[in-house]
């Protein structure tokens, strides 16, 4: 078992932008002296509370990472799949070690209409995104039609080593999307061990269903830093008042700075 952290940040009462970005360096290089096994940053879009965007804050975060694997989030119906393979040929070329792309759906039908998304195409987004994403990494030259438009693009910066795709999932055509597409699989943070159990046996088995040996298997949980434990979870609870964090009973810990989350991560191969 490997475990990694997934920092994403919650701050509410602070009204300077710059403490948080703060907080999540110093969290990337207490991960890093502590020897967590892997880094990655968040995704999220309009977001009613202080979100600092994945791609910059990574790269930043970088520089107190070392050589374990590191990568962030993308929504992919949100994005345009050139834009999203030329950020990760700049993180790839900026981490020390593998660079691994997370990817997911994404929701909330006001947050696609504010990026001028149909959030009833995601799926077909979602896949064809994903298929462009990975033609341009391999150095093809890509033009489609589709849900988008793109005319002979490529791209001279890829990474050195091969990108491995993570997809979260959790409805059941999701996760076989998972086993059909990526290298790992990344279940919700709000799933009772039993539900996580049932979902990583689906996992496999669709895996072998499509003749593939399993990946990774990224289970989840969230995590909230407080001084105390009140003031923990005096800031779960306003994360899910503002509907920033999935539902279910989440750990908290006392250590650190107050108004903090971030996201501990077993990976399973």
């Amino acid at each position: 078992m490997r475990v990694g952290i997934s920092l994403t940040s919650n701050h509410p009462g602070v009204e300077d932008p710059r403490l948080g970005a703060r907080w999540m360096i110093e969290r990337a290089a207490a991960a890093h002296r502590a020897g967590l096994d892997s880094l990655f940053v968040g995704d999220q879009h309009v977001s009613p509370t202080h979100y600092y965007q994945n791609t910059p804050m990574l790269g930043r975060l970088l520089t107190k990472w070392g050589k374990a694997p590191a990568g962030c989030l993308f929504l992919l119906p949100l994005w345009h799949p050139v834009l999203v393979a030329e950020q990760i040929g700049t993180l790839a070329a900026i981490a020390q070690g593998p660079f691994i792309m997370q990817c997911g759906l994404g929701w909330g039908e006001a947050r696609f209409a504010a990026m001028g998304a149909n959030i009833k195409m995601r799926p077909s987004a979602f896949e064809e995104a994903l298929d462009i994403i990975r033609r341009l990494l391999a150095g093809e030259t890509v033009s489609s039609a589709r849900r988008f438009r793109i005319a002979e693009a490529s791209l001279a910066l890829r990474p050195a080593e091969p990108v491995e795709v993570w997809i979260g999932a959790g409805a059941p055509p999701a996760i076989d999307r998972a086993a059909r597409l990526a290298e790992g699989w990344i279940s919700s943070p709000s799933l009772t061990r039993e539900e996580a159990r049932a979902q990583a046996d689906l996992y496999r088995e669709r895996c072998v269903a499509y003749g593939k040996q399993p990946g990774a298997i990224v289970l989840r949980r969230d995590i909230y830093v407080g001084e105390s434990p009140s003031e923990a979870q005096a800031v779960l609870q306003h994360a899910l008042g503002q509907g920033t964090e999935e539902r279910g009973e989440l750990p908290l810990t006392r250590e650190g700075p107050p108004c903090w989350s971030f996201r501990i991560s077993n990976l399973r191969r």
